[in-house]
Order: C-alpha cells, then sequence, then structure tokens
C-alpha cells in the first residue's frame, strides 16, 4: 500500500487564493504494477491533496496523501493539439501489490476538486483473470474540449473541430456513464477482470493471447489500425470479444507521439495527408467509408451506418428504449424466460444514445443479414430496435441513403473465436437498474465466453 513518493515543487507557500482552482492529467493511460505514474497538476492553492481509489466492487481508498506544494502553470495556446507541458507535480511508483483496476484519483486544492484516473494493467496479465475488459479512453480524448478543441465542432471554440488531440491536458473521461456501472456489477456479481486501455491493444498486443475475453463496453467508437489488427487476429486465433458497446471501431486515427495524441479528419478527410498517397486505408474517417472499405461490421457484426440514435438526437425519442426478440432459443437467452417479440431492458433503456446494426432482409419473419454491408456470414441476430441516424451526421457522406431508418441490432457470430454484441451504448444501464433479464444475458456471455471453453 505504501510507495516511495517524490515531490517536484517550489517549497514557496503563500496565503490560499480566494476562488480555489485545480486541474491535472497523468502522464500513462495505463500501467503495470512496478512502473511509475506522474501527475501533472496546476492549482492556484499553495497545497494540494491527492486520494487514489481502486474501483471495483467497493471503492476502496489505496493511497493519500496532503501538503503536495502547488503551482499555478501556464496553459499552451496549442495545448488541445499539443498538451500542456506541465512539469509533473507528483511521482508515484505503482506498488506491486495493486491490483489490475479502474484507479480514480481525487486532487483536491482548497474548495476545489479535481478527478483524474489510471488504468493498472495485470502485472502477469491472464493469471488471475480470463477476461480482460479495455477502456475507451480514445473516445475520452476525442470528446474531451479542454483547452478549445475536441474532434468535435459543436462544444469546439467558435465552433471549430479538432484535427489532433492530446492527452497530456486534463480530462475527465466518460466511465461514470458506461464502464464503471459495468466493472461495478461485474465485480459485485464474483466476476474477476482485468483491466487495460484502448491504446494498450496497439502497444501491448502481447497481453491479448494470455485471455480468453476482450471486452468493449459503452462508447467505444475511436480505433487505430493496429489496434483493430491486433484484435482482429486474437479473433482469428480463437480469442472471444464482447461488445456491450455501441457507435463501436465507427472512425479510424492515428495514435502519435506514442500514443499521447490521436489524428483524426473525419468528414474532412480530403485535408488528410494520407488522401494524397497511393494508400488511403489509414484515412482518418470512417471505418465504413468506401476510401477505407474496411467497415467495422466486419469485426464488430454490426455499424453505426445501419443504426443511429434511440431516444437521442430527436430520433425515436418516444422509443421504447427495449430490444425485441427474435431467437430466444439461443444460448445468449438461456435462463431467461424470454419469448419471441417479447421487449427486455426498456425499463432502463438499454437501447438508447447511440447504436450499431446491419443491413438485413426478412426471412420467414426473422432478420436475417445481407451480408453486403460487411457483416459476417456466420453472424445471426437475435433481439433488435430501432435507431435512425441524424441527417446533420450523415449527408456529408456521398454514399449515405438518406432517410434510411436503421436499427439497435443484437447479435453474434464465430469465425475462429465468437464476437457478441448488443450494438447499444447503453447496455450498462441495465446492469445499473439489476435487470434479470439484462443481467443473466450478461451472465451467459461472460460465462460461455470468458471462463468456459472457447
Amino acid at each position: 500500500m505504501l510507495a516511495t513518493l517524490i515531490l517536484l515543487a517550489s517549497v514557496s507557500l503563500g496565503p490560499p487564493a480566494a476562488d480555489s482552482r485545480i486541474e491535472a492529467y497523468c502522464d500513462a493511460l495505463s500501467v503495470a504494477p512496478g512502473e511509475i505514474v506522474r501527475f501533472h497538476v496546476s492549482t492556484n492553492q499553495p497545497t494540494y491533496a491527492v486520494e487514489i481509489q481502486r474501483v471495483g466492487a467497493t471503492r476502496d481508498v489505496v493511497w493519500s496523501k496532503d501538503g503536495f506544494v502547488g503551482q499555478d502553470l501556464p496553459v499552451p495556446h496549442d495545448v488541445s493539439a499539443r498538451g500542456c507541458r506541465w512539469p509533473a507535480g507528483v511521482v508515484l511508483p505503482v506498488p506491486e501489490g495493486w491490483k489490475s483496476g479502474y484507479y480514480a484519483v481525487k486532487l483536491t486544492a482548497g474548495n476545489a476538486v479535481w478527478n483524474a484516473f489510471f488504468v493498472v494493467r495485470a502485472k502477469a496479465p491472464g493469471s488471475n483473470s480470463k477476461i480482460l475488459i479495455q477502456l475507451s479512453t480514445n473516445t475520452y480524448c476525442a470528446y474531451n474540449n479542454w483547452g478549445g478543441y475536441s474532434l468535435y465542432a459543436y462544444h469546439g471554440k467558435d465552433k471549430v473541430q479538432g484535427r489532433r488531440v492530446s492527452f497530456d491536458r486534463p480530462m475527465v473521461g466518460q466511465a461514470d456513464q458506461w464502464e464503471i456501472p459495468f466493472i461495478e456489477w461485474a465485480e459485485q456479481a464474483g466476476y474477476t477482470l482485468d483491466y487495460a486501455v484502448n491504446s494498450d491493444l496497439e502497444f501491448h498486443p502481447e497481453i491479448l493471447a494470455r485471455y480468453k475475453l476482450v471486452l468493449s463496453v459503452g462508447h467505444d467508437e475511436y480505433w487505430s489500425a493496429p489496434m483493430r489488427d491486433n484484435l482482429e487476429a486474437y479473433i482469428g486465433n480463437g480469442g472471444n470479444v464482447g461488445f456491450f458497446s455501441g457507435n463501436s471501431v465507427c472512425w479510424q486515427v492515428r495514435s502519435e507521439d506514442g500514443g499521447r495524441a490521436l489524428a483524426c479528419w473525419k468528414q474532412d478527410f480530403g485535408d488528410d495527408p494520407v488522401y494524397m498517397t497511393n494508400d488511403r486505408s489509414k484515412l482518418t474517417s470512417l471505418w465504413s467509408h468506401h476510401l477505407i472499405g474496411r467497415p467495422e461490421n466486419s469485426l464488430t457484426g454490426v455499424g453505426f451506418l445501419y443504426g443511429g440514435y434511440h431516444r437521442s438526437h430527436g430520433q425515436f425519442m418516444n422509443g421504447s428504449g427495449a430490444f425485441n426478440v427474435h431467437r430466444p432459443e439461443h444460448w445468449v437467452f438461456e435462463g431467461t424466460d424470454l419469448k419471441k417479440d417479447d421487449p427486455f431492458g426498456g425499463k432502463d433503456t438499454i437501447v438508447g444514445y447511440e447504436c450499431d446494426g446491419c443491413e438485413f432482409t426478412l426471412q420467414d419473419g426473422l432478420p436475417v443479414p445481407t451480408n453486403r454491408d460487411g457483416t459476417p456470414k456466420t453472424f445471426t441476430i437475435l433481439a433488435t430496435s430501432p435507431a435512425k441516424w441524424h441527417p446533420d451526421d450523415c449527408e456529408w457522406y456521398e454514399k449515405w441513403e438518406k432517410g434510411r431508418t436503421g436499427a439497435a441490432v443484437l447479435g453474434v457470430y464465430t469465425r475462429g473465436g465468437t464476437v457478441f454484441t448488443c450494438g447499444s451504448t447503453d447496455w450498462a444501464h441495465g446492469l445499473k437498474g439489476k435487470d434479470p433479464k439484462v443481467e443473466r444475458i450478461t451472465r451467459n456471455i461472460l460465462d460461455r465466453l470468458g471462463t468456459g471453453a472457447k
């Protein structure tokens, strides 16, 4: 529990500022025990305190200390793209005994509080768990507009959309909305999980072979080509994946600065330097864009082009928030007592926000994929719910079919390993709400794909 701590700061203490402020970021998204994580902190207070909790079945304080000397640090003009370049205020060697997990960092100065996080990977991957959850940290960074810009115009300075975003700036993240409810439920239900982040699939792919099941939870929107290459190789070698997520693997990004920044031109793909080369496979636009030709469906089974919004962005605002069952005899529904056409999950709106689907036709009253959109031939549609894009999101794409209504599609396929997808960002809301159907389906997948035989 104890660790050697190094303080890097001035020794001069002044009076407290009237309006407290503190902001911080960690220099690493994930670390293994024995490695070092640094906290870069700016505050107008003379001192600040740090508390670290491991978030799981319970929230356990694993380390705390106060009396750190504060520094009020400048913010560079290009911070959104190039980071803060603040010196480290705290350098913490991660104790050997810390379990793999999500570690919440609470920094307090005067009456101001800032929250940061980092993930501890397993020291011996796969030795305590065969299930790896990788957090959607690329998405956190893409939406982070601290310093002025994100990869979105709607909350960018002067409504300008960034094309490069840095992890080296304060970032709140989105785990509280999706991953943490899943994590808390899973650990309380007796599952042991190992933890990683998006970029570990790119920079530490060797860990994948140690696990039977890799999880994506919530809003896992931004993937680099190496991330995808490594996970697809893992599936081809018999590894299983559970996409308890939506809008998954939608945009291709390029990692830069050793994984501390992301580049993505999105709808302005023509400005991407890759566009003028002979190889457009790394173009940072939709994975399903025809110039890339690698729709996310071929990995996840579903994609955003055939999905959209449900009870969000003005689409299906009166929707049920539930999936409707098509093939209740499938092992995914074992023990649920669900019957054909039964809805489930509506109480907690498990179909919500952003959804993924696939092109399908009806045969004998049941949906069957056409496979024209990249969905694997072995994909089985188990449940659906209607979804639709907002015109502002789609009409820049010349191959978009205007006015199309899609669906959130829950299904499964096998190609080496088995891949489950729920086609919705909000599945974890059903676990938080303790919906027995959602809990049983989740158990079926974790038990069969994560702890049983591949």
